[in-house]
């Protein structure tokens, strides 16, 4: 690592994690109410390992916002994988599934933002996190 990195405020850390926190929240609750409404195919036009995918992340958001608000390196670590695979599986129903385009996906560029905010920051938030 970047000595640098090893410095990072305290403060920005407690802010970040706040933050990502909070939208991996916001990601849980929109899973968790798609589940309530529509069971484990939420969506239709998806194959049943993508609806039982997105399902999951009813779960894995919520661990992940409250290892983050517990300040574990454990809360960064599972938001990576959380958003990596997200993104992944979104990017894939979209151009794959959807024959769409990201321009006409405002839900896409937000998940996309938001996994650069957590991909990007971790590398330097992560020290400064407990086991």
């Amino acid at each position: 690592m970047i000595g640098w990195m090893h410095h990072t405020p305290r403060w920005t850390v407690i802010w970040v994690c706040v933050i990502a926190a909070a939208l991996l929240f916001v990601g849980a609750s929109t899973h968790v109410t798609d589940f309530l409404s529509h069971g484990l195919h939420s969506h239709d036009w998806a194959p049943g390992w993508l609806n039982l995918y997105w399902s999951s992340l009813a779960l894995f958001d919520t661990l992940a916002a409250m290892f983050l608000i517990g300040g574990k390196r454990l809360g960064a670590d599972l938001a990576c994988v959380v958003m990596a695979t997200d993104l992944a599986a979104n990017w894939y129903a979209t151009y794959g599934l959807q024959h769409s385009s990201l321009a006409a996906q405002p839900g896409l560029q937000r998940l996309t933002v938001f996994a650069a905010l957590v991909l990007g920051t971790t590398p330097f938030i992560r020290r400064r996190l407990t086991n």
